[in-house]
């Protein structure tokens, strides 16, 4: 004869389970007490804190991508002037 136990259901898995939504809750609940109701992440908040980060770096490599060219210009500029003064034409005398 066999007699089932009545925990016997209840598993290690099960108990973790528990215990890990429970602090899930209590995070949570201390989340929106510390921070205040209206200041609590959520997915779309930190999608557009994502969306902000990136369009923020974009920027910033587009105003590198600037000042690097204007450096390659401003270069540029200057060793063609050199050239041109090393060719220009010597007064004969």
């Amino acid at each position: 004869m066999s007699t089932a136990e009545p925990n016997a259901g209840i598993g290690l898995t099960t108990i973790s389970r528990t215990v890990v939504s429970l602090a899930v809750e209590v995070v949570h609940t201390l989340e929106r007490v510390v921070a205040g109701e209206g200041r609590v992440r959520t997915a779309r908040g930190n999608a557009w804190e994502a969306v902000c980060a990136d369009r923020a770096r974009a920027d910033q490599r587009a105003e590198l991508d600037r000042l690097v060219a204007e450096l390659a210009a401003a270069r540029d500029r200057h060793a063609s002037q050199g050239r041109h003064a090393a060719r220009a034409p010597q007064p004969v005398s």
